[in-house]
């Protein structure tokens, strides 16, 4: 799944209140809770390896069992989900090895498909617990979680089942980016920054300047910390990506990986529009191809490819490529790039 399901997790003011579902137990009758505090602390305290936020407890606890009071609503393969005092209970035992961007897709297919439980908010929530709850520490948990997603990302192409589907997807906006022999580039809505952070590393050849761009300020003060630790040095900007500070023209790429689904046609439209302003050379866009619109990733729209074919001819001086590749791609190359 997209990284950027969880993109509102590391700010305050992120996971603001919905309206609760009526509450059932069972598969397929679904649990929803409802922030109290307004966001998601991504670096805020915990006790041990239980994590806590308002209406969302999630415990590593060997054996996964419930104790005390804690009352039984399900479990499957990977968790046993509770409720206790009003709030939603998860019990996990998962190795710290196991701590990575995968978990979404555990979430995914364990509690929020079968209806266990249901909603944005929510999955935020028990991600950052499954997360929060491999290390006492909590800066040391989220490196543990970058340093897994990093490695996983670099499964061989070949390994079928086994990669990730988003190493395929950055390496093919790796490979647009250094068949233009790219120097700079920017990732706008880079959420969890694992783009940039493999382009430091040199995944695209040797691209000097990386900049990430993200609206919320505790997504991109997360990746600073995370990178420093890691020691990629990358340039963050808390900005909206339709009004970005950087000047025209000022990097040989702009990359919008998974971000057009999460905003209406109109927002993603200005975000183009930035992009051709900022961009000297290309602009890499990539979406996923739905069926419809999947709320609990946070998308409000479904792309087409007949929707990028629209787009493709739309800025003049720019031409346009539309293709598929786990996803929607639409690549913009300016016709007569800019020497600078």
């Amino acid at each position: 799944m997209r990284p950027t399901a969880v993109r509102r997790t590391l700010l305050p003011g992120a996971g603001r209140s919905r309206p609760v579902r009526p509450v059932a137990i069972g598969p397929n009758r679904m649990t929803s809770t409802t922030a109290q505090t307004g966001y998601v602390d991504a670096l805020g305290p915990s006790t041990g390896f239980c994590y806590e936020n308002q209406d969302v407890v999630v415990t590593r606890r060997s054996p996964r069992e419930l104790i005390g009071a804690e009352r039984r609503i399900g479990r499957t393969r990977h968790f046993t989900l509770g409720r206790h005092a009003g709030r939603l209970v998860l019990v996990h035992n998962l190795a710290p090895s196991e701590v990575d961007n995968g978990i979404c897709k555990l979430l995914v297919d364990e509690l929020f498909t079968p209806g266990w439980v249901a909603g944005a908010d929510t999955f935020e929530r028990l991600f950052t617990g499954l997360v929060r709850t491999s290390h006492s520490d909590p800066l040391s948990c989220w490196e543990l979680f970058y340093r897994n997603t990093l490695r996983s990302l670099d499964t061989p192409e070949d390994a079928g089942p086994e990669a990730p589907e988003f190493s395929h997807i950055y390496r093919y906006a790796e490979h647009l980016i250094s068949t233009i022999a790219a120097t700079s580039v920017l990732d706008v809505g880079t959420c969890f920054g694992f783009l940039p952070l493999r382009l430091r590393a040199g995944s695209a050849g040797p691209v000097r300047t990386v900049i990430a761009c993200d609206v919320l300020a505790g997504t991109t003060h997360l990746l600073e910390r995370i990178a420093r630790r890691l020691d990629r040095h990358i340039r963050t900007l808390t900005c909206d990506a339709a009004a970005i500070t950087l000047d025209d023209e000022s990097v040989d790429v702009v990359t919008v990986l998974h971000l057009l689904e999460h905003v209406d046609s109109a927002h993603g439209l200005r975000i183009i529009d930035e992009a051709v302003r900022i961009a000297k050379r290309r602009i890499v866009i990539a979406v996923p191809l739905e069926d419809g619109p999947e709320p609990t990733y946070g998308h409000v729209r479904q792309i087409s490819l007949a929707d990028l074919r629209s787009l493709a001819c739309r800025w003049p001086g720019w031409s346009g490529t539309v293709s598929e590749l786990h996803g929607g791609w639409l690549v913009l190359d300016r016709v007569s790039p800019v020497d600078r």
